[in-house]
């Protein structure tokens, strides 16, 4: 028998009544009711309420222990009174009587309470964090985010998926995010990067001829932190297919969100078959390739109404002329809104860097017309033109931005946040996924005009490149796509390019030659000049998927031991300078600044 517990802290229960039993945990919290001291002893599995009376002689003792003080009870388990019976708890029906403790473990004052949930300042939360993840909702995270793993794994290993571990030290990439180096000390003044993704060496899976695998796969970017975004590393389920089009991978991946979101949580799914929205639409429609589809509103480009003599809006047809654009959301059945509503959206916008946003409400009287500051700007003909290409009606009211199209899409993506948000639109109850689809293959750069990829360099285009192709290579687009739910994109993913001369005219197109590419990818054109199949993958972000399933907004929430947002642990020390011998092993002298 196990000398500290005979029970877990959540598995006794009234048939248990009369027994002997031994506890261990932590001492999660103490009442003290003058002749009786109650403690709820708290382990990784629940809360057993233990009490002990003033006649007991470790009474005093215990009255006197630390909160989070790890103890051993000996006790004899008793029907609670009807009065104080605690449903929340599995143990709720029971107490145990105190008979005998032990210290295990001695704790020193705290420096946050762990009983409790409050918002505590992340400095300390992080410093600490070995008690932080005992707090009751954190706590509960963790144990979620290995559940859901778990569940992956076995899925990906019934849909016939091997799962193979990738190289964590690798050769550095030209593309993408700032790798992070490891000094070599048997190749001195060489370098290893830590994989920023799998993504060449699954890609060489499939060219070794295994047909579909996957990996929950560490990645590791030195990038800048962000709410749904960890600084330094992250997980990802990545997997790759062979002999497969972007349907194949798209019933794969849509077959297992579908029963990780089912079995996780209580909440909706909004579709079981995911839309596919082009790139070009989703960025038209909801300004944004993140889009969050359990928000009606969609924005509509209402440019051409200015070209219209009997539109007056001078600001914006001056804007038109030189080649703005204009975009509008309708809020539907708005009319009764006060016009504090409306400012408050406007001043919102300027607050957010744009000029604002016009708006009017649709009324009827003999005619149609408009309500608001630039309602008389637009003739009765211009608003019928209006409501007819916005599908909105009397009643409705149209909130207007113009100016060129990145900022355009910028705004209007926030603005349909900001008014589903205020009119109550967004069905928090609810996943909804989408797939974002027929990416352009290149874009041109905002600085130096020059012409590079837009997304993933290694991915199949839609085209075999005819010349036509290759005097508007901005017009190719490529089979790569993302996963979206709620607003925040899980992954992207893309048929590959397994044909090594299509790659080659690629490359070219963004000012590589056959030299740079054979250079900087050697290991890939090589092994694809070998018999590749076609291959196609993708890498949904485990953080992300348990931070939607955990309902929370901060990935910090579902990470076990994160960093800050500086990039430090601020619990090991890391990083650290090290020692002049280590230094000197590595080959490394290290030039300070003045």
């Amino acid at each position: 028998m196990n000398k500290y517990r005979t029970h877990n802290c959540n598995e006794l229960k009234k048939k248990d009544v009369g027994s002997n039993i031994f506890l261990a945990g932590w001492i999660n919290k103490k009442r003290d009711h003058g002749n009786l001291l109650f403690i709820d002893l708290r382990d990784n599995y629940g809360i057993t309420q233990c009490i002990i009376d003033k006649e007991n002689k470790n009474f005093s003792d215990l009255e006197k222990i630390q909160l989070e003080t790890v103890i051993k009870i000996d006790g004899k388990v008793v029907n609670r009174s009807k009065e104080t019976i605690n449903q929340d708890i599995d143990t709720g029906e029971i107490e145990v009587v105190i008979e005998n403790f032990e210290i295990l473990g001695t704790c020193k004052e705290l420096p946050l309470p762990v009983f409790s949930d409050q918002e505590y300042a992340e400095e300390i939360r992080l410093k600490y964090r070995f008690l932080d993840l005992r707090r009751k909702k954190i706590h509960e995270n963790i144990i979620l985010r290995s559940k859901v793993i778990s569940f992956i794994r076995n899925e990906m290993t019934k849909l016939g998926f091997l799962e193979f571990q990738t190289p964590i030290l690798t050769s550095s990439s030209p593309e993408g995010a700032r790798d992070f180096l490891v000094p070599s000390r048997l190749n001195p003044g060489k370098f290893y990067a830590l994989p920023q993704a799998p993504q060449q060496f699954k890609q060489l899976i499939m060219v070794s001829g295994f047909d579909k695998y996957f990996q929950i796969a560490p990645c590791f970017r030195d990038e800048d932190a962000r709410a749904d975004r960890s600084p330094g590393e992250f997980y990802q389920l990545d997997l790759e297919m062979s002999f497969v089009q972007q349907e194949d991978v798209f019933n794969v991946v849509e077959k297992l969100l579908v029963k990780t979101f089912k079995n996780f949580s209580n909440k909706k799914l909004l579709y079981d078959k995911f839309p596919k929205i082009p790139y070009a639409e989703a960025m038209i429609k909801y300004g944004s390739d993140k889009p969050d589809l359990r928000n009606p509103l969609i924005i509509n480009d209402i440019t051409e109404i200015f070209n219209r003599e009997d539109v007056s809006f001078e600001i914006f047809k001056k804007l038109v002329k030189s080649g703005s654009k204009v975009r509008c959301i309708v809020a539907k059945n708005t009319k009764d809104k006060p016009r504090s509503f409306f400012d408050n959206i406007d001043k919102w916008a300027k607050d957010e860097g744009a000029s604002g946003l016009a708006y009017f409400t649709f009324e009827k009287d003999k005619n149609i017309s408009a309500k608001g500051p630039i309602g008389k700007f637009f003739s009765h003909e211009a608003l019928q033109e209006i409501m007819n290409k916005t599908n909105s009606k009397v009643g409705d009211s149209i909130f207007m931005a113009c100016g060129k199209q990145h900022e355009l899409e910028k705004i209007t993506s926030l603005a349909r946040d900001k008014i589903a948000k205020d009119l109550n639109l967004i069905d928090e109850n609810t996943f909804a996924f989408c797939w974002i689809v027929d990416y352009p293959m290149f874009e041109r750069d905002d600085v130096t005009k020059k012409i590079k990829f837009s997304h993933n360099p290694f991915s199949m285009p839609q085209s075999d490149l005819n010349p036509k192709d290759l005097k508007d290579p901005l017009g190719i687009l490529a089979y790569q796509y993302d996963i979206v739910c709620n607003g925040i994109e899980l992954s992207s993913g893309a048929i590959r390019n397994h044909k090594p001369d299509l790659m080659y005219k690629l490359f070219s197109i963004a000012g590589y030659d056959k030299q740079q590419v054979d250079e900087k990818f050697s290991g890939m054109i090589n092994a694809l000049s070998y018999g590749a199949p076609p291959h196609g993958g993708i890498a949904p972000g485990i953080d992300r998927i348990v931070m939607l399933l955990a309902n929370e907004k901060n990935i910090r929430e579902v990470t076990m031991f994160p960093m800050n947002q500086n990039a430090q642990d601020l619990m090991m020390n890391a990083p650290s300078e090290v020692n002049q011998d280590q230094l000197k092993e590595l080959n490394i002298y290290l030039k300070t600044k003045k």
